[in-house]
């Protein structure tokens, strides 16, 4: 059991980095006996647990108490280096004259950033920055581009987890992997441009006839488009006066073919703009005139129909609905209509989202959102592979969002070839095979058709998350999954053999995967990085009762 010593300032933050670390905790209690006591902050601690953690980015009394030698304080953001990886900090830092291992070490100066006292009965850590602090960064602002790679909150979990079993102490966990799968891989879609019908004179046209022409010259010079494609693109720009006829097939509109084609059962999930020619707002005045997409649902309710009968899902690629509760209820209400469904999730159009956004949805009626994520890269902007609930909401869930086509592959975004665009895919394929959780995968609706061809690549990114085992999800499913794990409660026994006991809610109808429950095997303190599936032994949790498992963690 962890007991946490933090500003009741931090409660809400504290309770969710424990969803994620999903482990025994509770907030301190002075009558308990702790084998983890970790401290947030300043102030005094009782310092009688096998592990005592204090992460604070400044100087305490408790380090005078202990003697901890302290070195600098910055006040800059910095990257440490972590078993091997990076890991951002975003607030106020401190650093130590006396190393720990090579724990922590600021990447720029080669200070320690964590102090480890191993003498005695216990374990002292401390370590100089804020944890919650941090993430609550991570999961209100989020990382700039710039960090985009770096699973920060997940990194964060690792130490803390290091940390305990290193110190001799078994850690049972609910890990954010469901039972039977590595991770969870979410396919979905943005409709954006449906048809090229109705865009005649417009900027969706002429970019359509550049990118296609002059832009596919140019990608088969640089080798990032094949001979073959060229000439696809060139046919039909050839094609598109027919197309306005009527004469001939509008290649735009048979995207749901297309990805059922690609997908092949897999289930995924569609976000429907709701009302046509509506660009909305932006925080500051309308938004640009050419936001307004070229269709509205009610355009496309066969394809829709279509779609939800074939198992996929289809929700909101909201206007208005992220920063206007009664706008975002409205659109929220057409994409039901159409699909009969009432649990609806949202990305909104363009990405628009702020610090407000959860709540607003919240309010709108949004089952989750699936919005914070990059337009110009591709990562981790909250820094997690998991669905959270962001600060100020009581029920709404974000799933964020990893992967964008678009960000890959744009010439003013990261312009990638599709060789390169394959590696950095393989590597957050990687992060999910070793953190768990959900990669999240936006391909355009237009992005299979002319002028872009990308479908090669999304075919052989389905081909590697099939090889790794992961379970394909739609959104909603995804965001279901989580609501489970969040569900599950941990009861200590604290008579005679330490038991976990756990309680799980049940599916409400959704057919899910299970959990389990992970058991880790002492570490060292000075061990290599990462994970092995030797390190710990998993236990699947049944469902709708109590699972007891012996802890093993020190008394």
């Amino acid at each position: 059991m962890i007991g946490v010593l933090a500003d009741p300032a931090e409660q809400e933050i504290v309770r969710e980095f424990f969803e994620l670390f999903k482990t025994p905790w509770e907030f301190y209690q002075g009558n308990r006996r702790y084998d983890v006591l970790l401290c947030a902050g300043s102030g005094r601690y009782d310092a009688t647990a096998s592990l005592v953690l204090v992460y604070a980015s400044k100087k305490t009394d408790f380090d005078d108490e202990q003697k901890i030698p302290i070195g600098r304080q910055r006040k800059n953001a910095c990257i440490l280096r972590y078993q091997g990886n990076q890991l951002p900090l975003y607030g106020e830092s401190i650093s130590f004259t006396e190393k720990a291992a090579g724990l922590l070490t600021d990447v720029a100066s080669q200070e320690c950033v964590a102090f480890l006292d191993t003498s005695g009965d216990r374990v002292l850590a401390r370590i100089g920055y804020d944890l919650f602090e941090e993430v609550r960064t991570l999961l209100s602002v989020g990382q700039p581009p710039a960090n985009a790679s770096m699973p920060a909150l997940e990194e964060h979990i690792a130490l803390l987890r290091n940390l305990i079993t290193g110190s001799g102490i078994e850690l049972v966990e609910i890990p954010p992997a469901p039972e039977g799968f590595p991770f969870i891989a979410c396919l979905s879609h943005d409709v954006d441009h449906p048809s090229i019908r109705p865009h005649k004179w417009d900027h969706t046209m002429f970019g359509f006839l550049y990118r296609a022409t002059f832009g596919s010259l140019r990608k088969l010079v640089q080798g990032q488009m094949s001979l073959r494609d060229l000439l696809a693109n060139w046919a039909a720009v050839l094609k598109l006066p027919l197309v306005y006829i009527g004469l001939a097939k509008d290649f735009w509109r048979g995207f749901a073919d297309r990805y059922l084609q690609l997908e092949q059962g897999l289930r995924s999930t569609f976000f429907v703009v709701p009302f046509k020619s509506s660009p909305g707002k932006t925080s500051n005045g309308p938004a640009p005139s050419f936001r307004g997409a070229g269709y509205g649902a009610q355009d496309i309710a066969d394809i829709i129909r279509k779609l939800v009968s074939a198992g996929h899902e289809v929700g909101l690629h909201g206007i208005d609905a992220w920063i206007d509760s009664s706008k975002g209820h409205e659109e929220l209400q057409e994409i039901r209509r159409l699909t009969g469904v009432s649990e609806t999730g949202v990305r909104m159009h363009w990405l628009y989202f702020d610090l407000h956004s959860p709540a607003v949805l919240e309010k709108a009626g949004a089952e989750y959102d699936s919005t914070f994520g990059y337009n110009e890269t591709v990562g981790y902007r909250a820094g997690t592979t998991q669905a959270y609930k962001p600060l100020g909401t009581t029920q709404l869930l974000e799933l964020p969002l990893h992967v964008m086509d678009t960000a890959l592959f744009y010439p003013t975004r990261l312009e990638l070839s599709q060789k390169q665009a394959n590696l950095i895919l393989r590597q957050m394929a990687d992060n999910a095979d070793h953190f768990g959780g959900v990669l999240t995968i936006n391909w355009h609706d237009r992005s299979v058709g002319p002028e872009r061809f990308w479908d090669a690549c999304y075919r052989d990114l389905l081909t590697d998350l099939k090889s790794r085992g992961a379970w394909f999800s739609t959104a909603g499913q995804a965001v279901s999954w989580f609501r489970k794990r969040r569900s599950a409660t941990f009861e200590i026994d604290a008579t005679g053999p330490r038991a976990v006991r756990i309680k799980v809610a049940a599916d409400q109808g959704e057919n899910l995967p299970g959990l389990r429950l992970r058991t880790y095997k002492v570490g060292s303190l000075q061990g290599a990085g990462g994970y092995h599936s030797s390190d710990y032994v998993d236990v699947a949790v049944a469902e709708y009762v109590e699972t007891s498992v012996r802890s093993g963690a020190k008394p």
